[in-house]
This record gives structure tokens, sequence and C-alpha cells, in this order.
């Protein structure tokens, strides 16, 4: 319609202040294997949406493979009124050997199978999986050496959906973990180790599983604590549903010469065991993560620690900004650690005048 030449015309200023446009950045999307699945509930290559206290869901879903543990872990570090978490399963086929189940989950983009049917969540679902996890299938190497196929596909999937993703290391030593951690360069890509023990009620035995979808449990929760306000830390929090870590790291708060802090080091997001009585621990009980983001430099990435640590920092000092390594940033152990007077080691000294007053 064009404007009269005698008359009068009706314009909008286009410049009136918008709403902030939520989005959900808590949603998880698992890929992996599930034998026993009901094919017509969960078929393959196909993004299915579930709550994770779905009994009838997770009934179909059946008991043997990676999924349903992986869902159960997710379950265990939920928080308070926290009910169940959002997912979205992609369910592959399980090749003859690893190097062929690797090769399902990795899928080929012009298909839509594997982590790329996570892709078509959005669009199919309503639902757009932002903390993505193949628990299993992220540390070995393939047969005829190399990276982890799985891990190098992860980038552009999470790139695509602005999403993170936890992958587990090799659970076999610090050396193994640092050279697999060296194949990885991406901000969107959170290495974690060891691997986790759960109780096997069938068998009455404790079994290793991957620490991945604890983790995510973790960033499920802490999104929930900040009415699903994202990118709060989540290192230092108690991982639940857990009888131990598939082996132990030796840390310190102050010696950075153990496993513990050497994984950190290179940004690998570590599982380790409160001490009671031990001033260096990094809490008196439980089992306590900490995680970094793959970044390409050596700081922190996008969901590491942003304040300064302790229970009594003043306004003023919980503002400042300085680089911070995670040994210093973790001494502040949720709810299960002690409340000491010594608070962060390189924000704090204590002097015989003015004990526990923050240096300016």
């Amino acid at each position: 319609m064009s404007n009269p030449t005698f008359g009068i015309s009706i314009a909008r200023t286009d410049g009136e202040p918008r709403p902030a446009v939520w989005s959900d950045m808590s949603v998880v999307g698992i890929v992996g294997i599930a034998e026993d699945a009901d094919a017509a509930t969960f078929p393959l290559d196909t993004p299915v949406f579930m709550y994770s206290d779905d009994a009838a869901m997770l009934t179909d879903l059946g008991a043997t493979g990676t999924i349903a543990e992986a869902i159960r872990l997710i379950n265990s570090q939920l928080g308070e009124f926290q009910v169940a978490a959002k997912v979205v399963v992609v369910r592959v086929e399980e090749g003859a050997d690893t190097d062929g189940t690797m090769s399902n989950i990795v899928g080929v983009q012009a298909n839509g199978t594997g982590l790329h049917a996570l892709v078509e969540a959005g669009p199919l679902l309503g639902a757009v999986p932002r903390l993505i996890c193949t628990p299993g299938f992220t540390g070995q190497e393939p047969s005829g050496g190399g990276s982890n196929p799985v891990v190098a596909a992860l980038p552009a999937i999470c790139e695509r959906l602005l999403a993170h993703a936890v992958v587990d290391g090799p659970g076999t030593d610090q050396t193994d973990a640092v050279d697999w951690r060296e194949t990885i360069s991406s901000d969107r890509i959170i290495p974690v180790e060891p691997g986790v023990q759960v109780w096997d009620t069938e068998n009455s035995v404790a079994v290793n599983q991957p620490l991945s979808p604890a983790v995510i449990g973790v960033a499920v929760r802490r999104d929930h604590e900040f009415q699903g306000r994202p990118f709060h830390s989540w290192a230092n929090q108690p991982v639940q549903g857990v009888v131990g870590a598939s082996r132990p790291i030796n840390f310190s708060l102050t010696d950075g010469a153990t496993e513990g802090q050497t994984l950190l080091a290179a940004n690998i997001g570590i599982l380790t065991r409160g001490e009671m009585g031990v001033s260096t621990a990094i809490a008196n009980g439980g089992f306590v993560s900490g995680t970094f983001s793959a970044s390409r430099s050596n700081s922190p990435g996008i969901r590491t620690p942003r304040r300064n640590c302790g229970s009594g920092n003043s306004p003023s000092t919980s503002r400042r900004r300085r680089p911070r390594s995670f040994a210093t940033s973790v001494l502040r152990a949720g709810g299960i650690a002690r409340r000491s007077t010594r608070s962060c080691l390189t924000c704090f000294r204590r002097s015989a005048d003015n004990p526990g007053r923050p240096l300016t």
C-alpha cells in the first residue's frame, strides 16, 4: 500500500524495548546404545523427548546399554524440589566392535543419524539439547590409532546447538589422560576424569560407569538452583549416587605436584574424595567434582568459577577479578565442606591483628 498524495499516513517507530527471549539451557542430550529398548518408543537414530522420571519411558528404554545408567546418574544429582530433567535420547545401533559403535554415534550428517539427530530435536520436539554426553565412547582410541572420533565430531554439533558436551577420559592413568586431552581444542568440550563406581543392585557389586552423566546432572541442578539461569559454576559440587571413583586421584589444595592439580592444570575436570580432618582436602566428606572447558588457552572456560573464595568475602572483594587456578577456587566446598576462617589462599591472608581480613 502506497502513501496517499493528500491525506494521512501512519508509521510506527520500531524502537520499542523488547523482552528477552527465554531459552531452556538445561535440556540434556544423550546419544548411546540401549539393546533392550522398545524400537517403537525409541527408534534408531531418532531424537525422542522424555522426562528423566517417566517410568513408562524408562521401562521401554530397558536396563542394558549406556543410556539408562546415564539417566539414573543424572537423576541422582537433582536438587531440592527438582523432580526430573528434560532429556532428548538418541539411540544408535551397537556395532560389531567399539569402532563400529563409535561410527554409529558419530553418524552421517546427510542422513541425520547419530549425533546429527540431536540437531533435529528442536524442529521435531521443540526441545534443543544444550548439555550433551555420549557416555562410554569418548575415552578410547580407535583401533588404528589417532584421536577419538566421537570427541572430534562433538564441537561442530555443539556449535550448531550452542551446547556443551561433557566427555570422559580414558580412566587409566595421568599420562593417558593428558595425552587424550591434547587431542581436544574446543571451548564447548568439557573433559572429565576418572569414572565413577555405582552399586549394581542385581549383582550386589560396585561397577564402573562414566562420570559425564553425573557432571551433566550437576549442571542441571545448578541451573535449577538459580531459576534456570545457566553458567553458574559446576565446580566444587558434591556428586551423589556414587560409591567411589573408578580410580583414586590424589589431590591437595596446596601441593601442585599432585595428580589432581596436574589434571586441572591441563583443563581436565576431576572427581576427588573428601577427607575428614585433612586441611588440604577438597572437603570433609563425599565426592566433589571440578570442571573445565577444553579452551585453547590455559585459562578456565565458560563453566568455571567466577567468584572469589571463602564464606566471608566482603562485597568489594567478591567483585574483584583476577586470574585464579581451580585449586584456589574450590575452597568453598558447597554444603558438605568445612566453612573455615581460612579463606582463599590467593585472596586472603590472616595476620595476628586482623585474622581473615581480605587483602585490598
